[in-house]
C-alpha cells in the first residue's frame, strides 16, 4: 500500500490495483485543530458505523468491503468540493446564521429555541477545506462552476432524504440526530454517488429521553470534547489566533473526557447497529 494522504483523523492509502482503503485512527479534531490525544476505540466505531449506514441507507456508496476493524476499502472518485450539510435542529454555528434563511427555508415568523426542532430540514452547504470550512450558497456554487445548478438541486434533495433516513433509523434505537454532513464524488461514469466515511465526526447525536429545548444538549459524538475546550479557553484561542492565519498547539485532553467521549462513541454504535463491538 501507498499512503495518499493523512488526514486529521484518518490515513488514505492506495493498493496495486487503484482501489483505496481508509484507515480510521483513533485521533480527534476540533474547531480543525487535530488533538494530540487519541480517543480509544475512536477508529474502529468510525469504520463500523461507516459500513452501517452505507449499507443502510439505501443509495449508491464507494464502499467495498471491511477486512478489518479500523480499515475500509473503497473505490476511488472524484471528490465533489463542496460538503452537503443538513440540518434538523436550531444549534451549533447555524443559531449565528439563521437569519440569512429567513423568508427562504425558515418562515419569516420563525421563533428559534435552541435545540428546537426546524420546521423542515435546511440544506446547508460548505466549502471543503483542510482549514476551515465556510458556508457557500446555491448562487456562490454556481458562480464558481463547483456545481451546475441541477447537480445542486439533485445534492440538495438527496441530502435530505439521507438525514430523514437516518433520522428513523436512530429514532428507532432512542437517538435524534440534529445535523449531518455527507460528502460525494463521481464515479468511473461520472455517477455522484455518497463517498467518504460517515459517522459521530459527521453528525450531532442526541438521546431521546434526555431532549430538552431551550438548553446545551448531552451530545453521542465529539460535541462534548468541544465543550471541554469551550469551558477551557482553548477556542477562544483558535478565535484569536485565527485573525493572524494562525493555529494553537493542541492541548492535551482531560482523562476522563477521553473515557467518557470513548464510552458514548461505542455505545451510540451498539445501540444505533444493534451489535456488540
Amino acid at each position: 500500500m501507498r499512503l495518499l494522504r493523512q488526514g486529521k483523523v484518518k490515513d488514505i492509502y492506495e493498493l496495486g490495483d487503484g482501489r483505496i482503503v481508509f484507515h480510521f485512527s483513533d485521533r480527534v479534531s476540533a474547531f480543525d485543530v487535530k488533538m494530540s490525544t487519541p480517543i480509544p476505540r475512536k477508529g474502529e466505531v468510525l469504520c463500523k458505523f461507516g459500513k452501517f449506514w452505507f449499507e443502510n441507507l439505501g443509495t449508491k456508496h464507494h464502499m467495498l468491503e471491511v477486512n478489518e476493524k479500523d480499515k475500509m476499502t473503497v473505490k476511488p472518485l472524484k471528490m465533489l468540493l463542496i460538503e452537503c450539510v443538513v440540518r434538523g435542529y436550531f444549534y451549533g454555528s447555524f443559531v449565528d446564521r439563521y437569519q440569512d434563511f429567513i423568508g427562504n427555508a425558515l418562515p419569516h415568523d420563525f421563533e428559534p429555541v435552541l435545540a428546537g426542532k426546524l420546521p423542515s430540514p435546511i440544506f446547508d452547504p460548505t466549502t471543503k477545506s483542510e482549514d476551515h470550512d465556510l458556508p457557500i450558497s446555491r448562487k456562490d456554487i454556481e458562480n464558481s462552476g463547483l456545481l451546475s445548478l441541477q447537480d445542486y438541486d439533485y445534492l440538495k434533495d438527496l441530502s435530505i432524504r439521507l438525514y430523514m433516513r437516518m433520522s428513523q433509523i436512530v429514532e428507532r434505537a432512542g437517538f435524534l440526530i440534529a445535523d449531518v454532513k455527507f460528502e460525494f464524488g463521481r464515479d468511473e461514469n461520472g455517477e455522484i454517488i455518497l463517498g467518504d466515511s460517515l459517522g459521530p465526526d459527521e453528525y450531532r447525536l442526541w438521546l431521546k429521553k434526555d431532549y430538552l429545548p431551550g438548553k446545551m444538549q448531552e451530545s453521542y459524538d465529539k460535541q462534548l470534547l468541544r465543550d471541554w475546550l469551550i469551558r477551557t479557553g482553548f477556542k477562544e484561542k483558535v478565535d484569536m489566533l485565527a485573525k493572524e492565519g494562525k493555529k494553537p498547539s493542541s492541548p492535551e485532553i482531560d482523562p476522563e473526557i477521553v473515557k467518557e467521549l470513548s464510552r458514548r462513541y461505542v455505545f451510540a454504535y451498539e445501540q444505533i447497529a444493534g451489535q456488540k463491538l
